[in-house]
């Protein structure tokens, strides 16, 4: 959609004065995932932060890359985040010929999965993205670059909470456009908060999930009844570490012998608890699908399957198996006939209860056919790197999400922004 209320040329639309442009996370972490060699871009931007004269951009951008190559390394690439993040709070990051929409998203300090992956789903638009960075001690929004839609991205974590509070009083009286206004409820989608949410939906089935401490963990070995600690617990139990993404941490509990082992050898103080869902299929496997909702529409994002009970993209060995492959293929083909229909009435029920424009949900199809839904965020890994060679499907797929997601922020924008002057 062109927006009659912003039209600019390439040459008029380089950058906003105020923002300093880098070239985004989402570009640094595509090359890395191809196994590009980035010793030549490394050495360019080293050069751009020594001297008398530091490149913010160029700081913002090394610190990504250092946060590609984890360990040691991620953990001084969020040290060289800060440092960059205090000499500069604005960031633009230009997809194509930068002509389209400027979109101002307030972010955080963190890693990829701090806040919402704007610069991926931007991937093959003409979108300038405008990066503000808060935390807990920012005080006003006056330092903002000019903007057509706004996007509250940071996203529900232990650490992000003080900030999402911060947000909530200084976005209350925002005026113009703006995607998930509502950084309140963004840090209530707590893992046991959410399920309580979902709870009462016929057509949802979200396991009871407690938030509780070891010691209460531990009075279970001295005749403490399961039940007595959190309605809807039973064994087998999963465990999963507050904070922790990805699986990083999480294990199946199938009784007392178990959680003694666990208690000896985990040093998590505060766990997430919650009963074990048996989702297999027909064919013996864990079948788990990423499904991503705008303004209410879902829209396919992946489908891993594996033997493993603990199902991730990456550990499921979707590339080593064709029929794996072949199945996503079909269900991403097949996806607004056949499961977003099959599963209308939950999808329709998240969005009522959830209420945000964009989110995105972690499910498996249970056996009585509810929609089981294992975790919601509103920073979910969403991409298209993936081999072409290897998943010829998928980024036809991840496209349409994309051309969703950018059509959902200029309807916002052409509806609300046309009769008001935007911040």
């Amino acid at each position: 959609m062109q927006l009659s209320s912003s039209p600019r040329s390439e040459a008029e639309t380089t950058f906003p004065a105020p923002a300093t442009p880098c070239l985004g996370y989402a570009a640094i972490v595509r090359m890395a995932y191809a196994g590009a060699d980035l010793s030549d871009l490394t050495s360019k931007l080293v050069a751009r932060v020594q001297g008398p004269v530091i490149d913010p951009g160029a700081l913002l951008d090394l610190s990504a890359l250092l946060q590609c190559q984890g360990g040691d390394l991620a953990f001084e690439g969020r040290i060289m985040q800060r440092r960059a993040i205090q000499l500069q709070s604005n960031y633009a990051i230009r997809h194509g010929r930068g002509t389209g929409l400027r979109i101002l998203a307030f972010v955080t300090a963190g890693d990829f999965m701090a806040n919402t992956p704007l610069d991926f789903l931007l991937n093959g638009s003409d979108a300038v993205l405008l990066l503000h960075f808060v935390d807990a001690n920012t005080r006003a929004l006056d330092d903002l670059p000019p903007h057509d839609v706004a996007f509250m991205a940071i996203g529900e974590s232990p650490e992000n909470a003080e900030t999402l509070l911060v947000m909530t009083r200084l976005l209350a009286h925002w005026r113009g456009p703006i995607f998930n206004n509502a950084a309140s409820l963004i840090a209530s989608l707590t893992r046991d908060r959410v399920s309580h949410l979902l709870a009462g939906e016929p057509s949802i089935l979200a396991p009871a999930t407690h938030q509780l401490h070891r010691d209460d963990l531990r009075s279970l070995l001295h005749g403490v009844q399961l039940a007595d600690l959190g309605e809807g617990l039973a064994f087998p139990l999963v465990l999963r570490p507050l904070g922790t993404h990805a699986g990083h941490g999480m294990v199946r509990i199938l009784g007392l012998p178990d959680l003694a082992h666990w208690l000896a050898n985990s040093p998590a103080d505060q766990v997430y608890v919650a009963p074990f869902v048996d989702y297999r299929g027909a064919d013996g496997l864990y079948c788990k699908q990423r499904v991503v909702l705008i303004k209410g529409r879902p829209f396919a994002s992946h489908m891993a399957s594996s033997k493993r009970w603990m199902v991730h993209y990456l550990n499921a060995d979707m590339a080593e198996n064709a029929d794996r492959r072949a199945a996503e293929a079909a269900w991403m083909a097949s996806f607004d006939t056949s499961f977003a229909k099959r599963h209308a009435a939950a999808f329709a029920a998240l969005y009522r209860l959830v209420g945000l424009d964009y989110f995105g949900i972690d499910c498996a199809e249970a056996p009585d056919g509810r929609l089981v839904v294992f975790e919601l965020d509103v920073a979910m890994i969403v991409h298209d790197m993936d081999d072409e060679q290897v998943f010829p499907y998928k980024k036809p797929a991840m496209h349409k999400l994309f051309a969703g997601f950018l059509a959902a922020l200029e309807h916002e924008t052409f509806i609300e922004g046309q009769s008001q002057p935007l911040n």
